[in-house]
């Protein structure tokens, strides 16, 4: 138990960086053993200097036993959130609830009226509310001369770019990128976050080739009929407004807002489309792209449809570029959203063991998926796979279209209905057409089987058993023609 506070004299205590849970952890860990009071502590950041020239805190008399206080979990993820704040005070706060915490006041922070309490949650919902800024309004531009590397420029409120730079990472993990702030910098080189010193706004490009494109893209998608200024500016501040291509655009959707909805009263109604429109800003990126490589950093950006934004990353096809052969499934699952590649879980076991029995060696095929984002439900921990959509499909199909036309293999095998549907048509019935071979548009040799997920959800051991050699007979089909076999 920590002493009684008795000592008048001030200590000063040095939180270094100033938002690091641990750095602090580790300071207020060393006044509370040693009994000081808040109103003895002067709390330095970083570098800075202590005005009265206050000695350290670990010169002041300690206890021979020193005991680690035990605090609720729910005041470290407070503590983690309110540390980002650029308010100095949040310190000696943040102190102050862990002195009345460990000195009997256990259930504390379940008084939302205490004002200690009140303050630390008003600043950890500041906090929030920067970090999904942050996320929301965040624009990579190309850095000149320098293909496939972009930079932002972002003025965050808060100390918040070490908190949302593995966000990025995860969401842009096949692109060179840095995130410039006036306090702090971080850089992702593909495999590592590394961060420095704050930069100023002419070290990041102005604007690139991609900009006219997006602001095409925005315009196009831009709802008169659901304008709410006050809402917009509410969720979009304008001091964020010079850092966004769109920004430029709504002056002129906003004035013409008006116009454009009596204009959409007065459009005749259309019968609805029976096939899906291939997205425009996809099908751009995947002409753009002059290389598998080139696609694959293309397709780790793209925003097509929601699946984006629950997922992990983008989950690319891999295999050689000149593959023979390219293996098409559904959509990647919960191993392969975590690790980044296509058939690495359970039915990806399941198909190397087929492709051992029949001497193909899978590192001289294309995996790949028709849609590139894990679709999936959580049921407390477990994220369980949901089957996707047809905008889905539909969205990730230049995707697939783009991987195909860039490997030119001479046979592709789809695993499933999904990718039966998204190579050889949307009346593709895979029960009446499993096994048998189709001539594509360009001559490539394609066939249909299940999926090996398929098969392992079958019942019981002996129906699985039977279902795998049925699998695994259908892609004997590739040595039969010459095309998957060493």
């Amino acid at each position: 138990m920590p002493h009684p506070p008795t000592d008048p004299q001030r200590w000063s205590l040095r939180v270094d960086p100033a938002w690091s849970l641990q750095a602090w952890r580790d300071s207020a860990r060393e006044a509370l053993w040693r009994g000081i009071a808040p109103e003895h502590l002067d709390w330095l950041e970083g570098a800075e200097s202590s005005l009265l020239d206050a000695p350290p805190v670990q010169q002041a008399p300690a206890p021979e036993h020193l005991i680690a206080p035990s605090v609720p979990r729910d005041f470290l993820e407070l503590a983690s959130t309110c540390l980002c704040h650029g308010e100095p005070q949040r310190l000696p706060l943040l102190y102050r609830l862990l002195l009345r915490i460990t000195q009997g006041e256990r259930a504390l922070l379940t008084n939302p009226a205490d004002a200690d309490v009140l303050r630390a949650m008003a600043m950890a919902q500041a906090v929030r509310r920067d970090t999904h800024k942050m996320k929301a309004f965040v624009r990579f531009r190309e850095v000149p001369g320098q293909p496939d590397t972009f930079i932002a420029w972002f003025e965050p409120q808060h100390h918040i770019v070490d908190r949302v730079a593995p966000f990025f990472a995860r969401r842009f993990t096949g692109m060179r990128w840095a995130i410039l702030t006036p306090s702090r910098s971080v850089a992702w080189d593909g495999q590592v976050l590394a961060f420095g010193a704050g930069a100023r706004r002419e070290d990041a490009p102005s604007e690139d080739a991609r900009e006219s494109l997006w602001q095409t893209y925005y315009a196009s998608i831009f709802n008169p009929a659901r304008l709410n200024t006050r809402m917009m500016q509410q969720e979009m501040p304008a001091k964020y407004w010079r850092h966004l291509p769109e920004a430029q655009l709504l002056p002129r959707l906003v004035r013409d807002a008006a116009d454009r909805v009596q204009q959409m009263h007065e459009r005749p109604a259309q019968a609805p489309q029976r096939r899906i429109p291939v997205h425009a800003e996809a099908a751009a990126a995947v002409s753009a792209a002059d290389s598998l490589e080139r696609l694959r950093r293309q397709a780790n950006g793209c925003r097509q449809c929601p699946l984006w934004e629950a997922a992990t990353q983008t989950v690319f096809g891999q295999g050689p570029a000149d593959a023979s052969v390219i293996l098409v499934g559904e959509q990647p699952g919960d191993s392969e959203d975590l690790r980044g590649q296509p058939f690495a879980g359970p039915a990806g076991q399941l198909l190397d063991r087929a492709l051992a029995e029949l001497g193909i060696d899978r590192a001289t095929l294309y995996l790949t998926n028709a849609v590139k984002h894990f679709h999936h439900e959580r049921r407390g921990k477990i994220r369980l796979h949901k089957r996707p959509h047809n905008r889905h499909i539909q969205a990730c199909r230049p995707w697939l279209m783009g991987e195909i036309a860039r490997v030119r293999p001479r046979v592709i095998v789809c695993l499933g209905a999904t990718a039966a549907t998204s190579v050889l048509g949307s009346g593709f019935d895979l029960s009446r057409e499993r096994g048998r071979w189709h001539t594509l548009e360009d001559g490539t040799r394609a066939y249909a089987t299940v999926h090996p997920a398929w098969v392992l959800r079958q019942r019981d051991d002996t129906r699985r058993e039977d279902a795998y050699r049925l699998f695994r007979d259908d892609l004997a089909r590739l040595n039969e023609k010459g095309d998957g076999g060493n």
